[in-house]
């Protein structure tokens, strides 16, 4: 690590004299940090010998946020994604993504969108979108179906959302090769149940897919056609377009066949490298 990364901090992100004091003591115990905080550990490891944006303090600024809001627990905030990228964020084509500042991103961000996307979700919850989903939803209670950590449940639940949230391995019962254990970090931020404990019946809630897998997996489809058997009319969807990383051939085919696009987030955030979105769709 850096030796000159400790006398940094303090100098772009705002600290309070305890939290400074807290994160140099974490940074010159390498064996706790490691142990307690793998995943940064490794950022900070490997994000100096990487390729940056260009801007060495912008660089050097996401480095801080890092090591500031993912070790430092829901005291310190309860969007740590988003305060970790917000400032790195840019318009591109009339999108907001991350980049800091470089429209060809970097291969030290790709490599934080990696460990990031590991610690909390794949898709960005910045206020904005957090808004729209509350407004597409209309008071109805929400369902998540491939959860993950339980991230965005825990971000709309802060809304005053009714949320419940589901996934095939909980990061905290099962080993989830997507979200791994990472020492003292937290492994769910929401109550996550496993699929078996979802129940299905009415379909009285909004549906809300998550960057649900693709390549080859057919969880949305399968999910979508449930959804559909038990009248379920309104649905949220982040993730690519056909093709992309995130559902299968029948899901989509499902969604022409059967479903309207009702609305769509203008403000969402991506990572530069990613064409994801975020869509509401309603029953024909």
């Amino acid at each position: 690590m850096p030796t000159t990364f400790s006398a940094r901090i303090g100098c772009v992100v705002a600290l309070t004299p305890e939290r400074r004091a807290e994160l140099l003591a974490l940074l010159d115990d390498e064996q706790r940090l490691r142990a307690e905080y793998p995943k940064v550990s490794e950022y900070l490891d490997v994000a100096p010998t990487l390729a940056g944006t260009g801007d060495a303090q912008a660089d050097a600024a996401f480095d801080l946020r890092f090591l500031h809001y993912a070790t430092g627990g829901s005291e310190v905030s309860a969007n740590p994604y988003w305060d970790i990228v917000a400032p790195s964020v840019s318009e591109r084509a009339g999108c907001q993504v991350v980049n800091g500042g470089n429209p060809e991103g970097s291969a030290r961000l790709a490599y934080a969108q990696m460990t990031l996307q590991a610690l909390y979700a794949y898709a960005i919850p910045s206020p904005e979108t957090l808004e729209w989903v509350a407004a597409f939803c209309a008071g109805q209670r929400v369902v998540e179906l491939g959860a993950g950590r339980g991230y965005w449940a825990a971000q709309l639940a802060r809304m005053g959302m009714n949320v419940a949230a589901y996934d095939h391995e909980p990061p905290d019962k099962v080993d989830n090769a997507s979200f791994p254990r990472a020492g003292e970090q937290t492994n769910v931020w929401h109550p996550v149940g496993s699929l078996d404990e979802f129940e299905r019946t009415r379909a009285d809630y909004v549906l809300f897919l998550c960057w649900p897998p693709g390549w080859g997996s057919t969880m949305a489809s399968e999910a979508l056609a449930a959804f559909e058997k038990s009248g379920g009319e309104r649905l949220i969807f982040m993730g690519q377009p056909r093709g992309g990383m995130t559902g299968d051939g029948a899901f989509f085919d499902a969604l022409s066949a059967g479903w309207e696009l009702a609305a769509e987030d203008t403000q969402y955030v991506s990572w530069w490298n990613l064409a994801d979105m975020a869509q509401g769709w309603v029953r024909r």
